[in-house]
């Protein structure tokens, strides 16, 4: 097992109410609104302490002194937000309706934030995206169905550019949160520019099919979550990892020319994506070989801080941990915890990736991709 760790330090930004760590009172008060703002309208503020949920009912602003506002508890640490009203596509905006970057609050003790809000991102005409997605990008089906939830989904495929001219096969990566992989037009926050990073690989290098499975919207948490929650529900993991074992694996394997063996096939994401993608690992080390881990968001489900030893000693899978310090003070110390299991009960091979400037977004994980892919297909 090799272990290799870049930097070291924080976490995720997506940890509120946490019981164990120290909590402190912060309220947010709306000092300035746009002066065509509708005096009735709800003002809801999102961030990484409520799983960027735009329309939670529990962050709507009341009053604060006459002014819109809310408080609420946080422990401290690192975290990002935005104030909309309801609906990502009535969130704050820069003039022309530009988009702004995420408001940021480094908590060390209660505090109060004045906010002024300069634009509301619907008051503008929509300028409609782009699609960014190479031509060796498809989709295989816009509703692929997933029997095990009884839900359908669209699933794109990136087929290396010299797929259609060869007899070769090809290992296969299964990536979370599809939506972002490959193209701008479908990105919520970004694109990781899958395509474009394997497209400019230079002659000879190893190349792989990408294969990404889009979100579930409102299902996401549940569905990339292999244990219930109190705040989020029913854990819906253990089907969804059934059906990319199951279902798609088998249909990818069946009608693309793929290296088949466990030694072939990844899986990787993101987030709760990355909490998903390291549970298809632990449940099927023996169809899936490796993972990417992206920024995990144990929090979600704490029953990763204490593992089945007996499951760990099956794994003998290559891990890519990836982390960064801008992500809030409990990403670093969860994401050890858990290679610190892994280290003492399982034969992974793993590298860890710990950096000081890495921040919770698909900016920072397409960059590091690069990295993840190269680590995966050369080791």
């Amino acid at each position: 097992m090799r272990i290799a760790i870049k930097l070291t330090f924080l976490l995720l930004p997506l940890l509120v109410f946490s019981g164990a760590a120290a909590q402190f009172k912060v309220s947010f008060v709306v000092t300035g609104l746009p002066a065509y703002h509708g005096k009735d309208e709800p003002l809801f503020i999102t961030g990484s302490f409520c799983n960027w949920n735009p329309g939670d009912g529990r962050m709507r602003f009341g009053f604060i002194g006459g002014k819109p506002g809310i408080t609420i508890e946080l422990s401290k640490g690192m975290f990002e937000y935005k104030i909309t009203r309801g609906s990502w596509d009535k969130a704050e905006a820069a003039a022309g309706g530009l988009p702004i970057a995420n408001r940021q609050l480094q908590l060390e003790s209660d505090t109060t934030i004045e906010i002024a809000i300069e634009h509301w991102s619907d008051h503008f005409p929509k300028r409609p995206k782009q699609t960014t997605a190479s031509p060796n990008v498809h989709v295989i089906d816009t509703a692929f169905f997933i029997p095990q939830l009884n839900r359908h989904r669209r699933v794109w495929i990136y087929l290396p550019a010299q797929y259609a001219g060869s007899g070769e096969r090809y290992p296969v990566v299964y990536m979370q949160d599809g939506q972002n992989v490959f193209d701008e037009a479908s990105s919520a926050y970004g694109e990781w520019g899958v395509d474009e990073a394997l497209d400019s690989l230079p002659a000879g290098r190893r190349q792989a099919i990408i294969v990404a499975i889009d979100n579930g919207g409102s299902k996401r948490i549940n569905e990339y979550a292999p244990y219930d929650m109190e705040r989020f529900g029913k854990g819906e993991g253990d089907m969804y990892v059934d059906f990319l074992a199951k279902t798609l694996k088998p249909y990818i394997d069946r009608n693309y020319r793929t290296k088949k063996g466990r030694d072939h096939s990844f899986v990787a994401g993101s987030s709760m994506g990355a909490l998903i993608s390291f549970y298809a690992v632990l449940k099927y080390p023996g169809v899936f070989g490796g993972a990417g881990i992206f920024s995990p968001a144990f929090w979600v489900n704490p029953r990763f801080r204490n593992l089945d030893p007996k499951k760990l000693r099956k794994l003998k899978s290559r891990l890519y941990f990836y982390a960064g310090r801008e992500e809030g003070e409990q990403m670093v110390p969860d994401m050890l915890a858990v290679f610190d299991q892994l280290h003492r009960h399982s034969k992974a091979r793993m590298e860890t990736v710990i950096r000081a400037e890495g921040k919770h977004n698909e900016a920072t994980w397409r960059g590091e991709w690069v990295n993840f892919f190269d680590w995966l297909m050369n080791p």
